[in-house]
């Protein structure tokens, strides 16, 4: 794998190691192994049933790899990325990767935005404009973010673990150095999936700066929810029509869908396969959840949705050209190494301000009244009309204005 790294050093903020600029160029030969891999794949005979409920159709990857192998060109979004500015510094060891996009309103909100597995940063490509620059997107001056987009340790361009050390825990942690680093004193967290688990973990640690976060995939399950769904007790008599929905949704997902985080919390080393066929890497990330299996489902079946096959292309091809398909599963591994009780999206007891984006195809959509018990200083809860796990990816627009709308109260003259 070949890539580009500016060697000019650059400082940040007060007491900063260096900060370099990063660029990244794949080279030809990659792409052409990337082909012919493509074009290469033995495939199974055909599912049994007429739906998705074995996995990925047979027609869905078929038609993924023509297009993968005929049309796609990754090289446009290699020039999207690197008309970004992006950087790289030492944290603990290891080399972390970052957008850093300045707005030019000089009272602009700093905001982390952390992705998740699947994903990397180019989850969050299409909202950076509208954050930055809200003026061009029906906001105002008053609207503008400073966005910081780090890829997440053994994931796209930062460097990979070799120890369990990293988790959601530590990367919080790392994630406020960043944020100093940068000469961030006043700033907020935004993530979704594993992004959530961090930035509800620098909610916990409560840095300096911290004023609050925001969420589209929110841990707010309560104890006896929990604990009911754990022994596999009937849903409690006394839920709400949104409650039970959320209770059916999460009893989907515990009992049918958690089987690539089984299999990389206990055993990524073995997920060789993945690391050399791109269309068996394609098929596991597209497998992540019902809702979004789905949508790709009907995007490669020729169906315009909020991502294209170019945007689900991207992101698997970027997973594929560093390699990073068996690091990037090692985050479940390492955070099981952590112990402790509790699922992932058991309430944790966060006592700083959060806003929560709750969207219908979610793997739940928490209920408000959950929200408000796991939350005590809700800023923010509003049930969006469609979107699911990859929410600013698919659903850019109303993801900017849930991000706006959430920190007005943070906002100086």
């Amino acid at each position: 794998m070949t890539q580009a790294l500016t060697e000019v050093a650059q400082t940040g903020g007060r007491g900063s190691p260096e900060i370099r600029p990063f660029r990244f160029t794949a080279s030809d030969a990659d792409l052409a192994d990337l082909r012919r891999r493509v074009t290469a794949t033995k495939w199974p005979e055909r599912e049994w049933v007429p739906d998705s409920s074995d996995g990925v159709p047979l027609r869905t990857m078929q038609n993924l790899a023509k297009y993968w192998s005929n049309q796609y060109d990754w090289k446009r979004c290699e020039a999207k990325l690197s008309a970004l500015p992006q950087f790289t510094t030492e944290i603990n060891g290891l080399a972390i990767h970052f957008i850093h996009v300045k707005s030019k309103h000089a009272n602009a909100l700093p905001v982390i935005i952390t992705h998740g597995w699947p994903g990397s940063i180019v989850e969050q490509l299409k909202i950076i404009e509208p954050l930055t620059n809200p003026m061009a997107f029906g906001g105002t001056a008053a609207d503008a973010f400073h966005v910081v987009i780090p890829s997440l340790p053994g994931y796209g361009f930062s460097g990979k673990p070799t120890t369990a050390a990293w988790n959601p825990v530590t990367i919080a942690r790392a994630w406020a150095e960043l944020m100093q680093r940068l000469g961030y004193t006043r700033y907020v967290a935004q993530g979704g999936d594993w992004g959530n688990s961090v930035s509800e973990s620098m909610a916990l640690q409560q840095p300096p700066g911290l004023l609050g976060i925001s969420t589209n995939m929110p841990a707010t399950v309560p104890p006896e929810v929990a604990q009911a769904m754990g022994r596999g007790e009937a849903p409690p008599a006394t839920l709400s029509p949104d409650e039970r929905r959320a209770w059916d949704q999460l009893d989907f997902f515990y009992k049918k869908g958690l089987g690539y985080a089984n299999e990389m919390g206990l055993r990524p080393q073995t997920l060789y396969a993945l690391a050399d066929s791109p269309v068996g890497l394609a098929a596991w990330m597209a497998d992540h959840d019902a809702r979004s299996e789905e949508l790709i489902v009907r995007v490669f079946d020729g169906g315009s949705e909020g991502l294209s096959r170019d945007d689900i292309l991207d992101n698997v091809t970027l997973y594929w050209l560093t390699n990073t398909a068996v690091s990037s599963a090692r985050l479940y591994w390492s955070t099981q190494q952590l112990g402790g009780k509790g699922g992932f999206f058991d309430a944790r007891g966060v006592q700083i301000p959060v806003a929560v984006m709750a969207y219908p195809d979610e793997i739940y959509q928490a209920p408000r009244s959950w929200a408000e018990r796991a939350y005590p200083k809700l800023l923010r809860y509003n049930r969006l009309p469609k979107g699911g796990h990859f929410a600013a990816w698919e659903q850019p627009e109303t993801f900017v204005s849930e991000l706006r709308a959430g920190f007005t109260s943070f906002r100086t003259a």
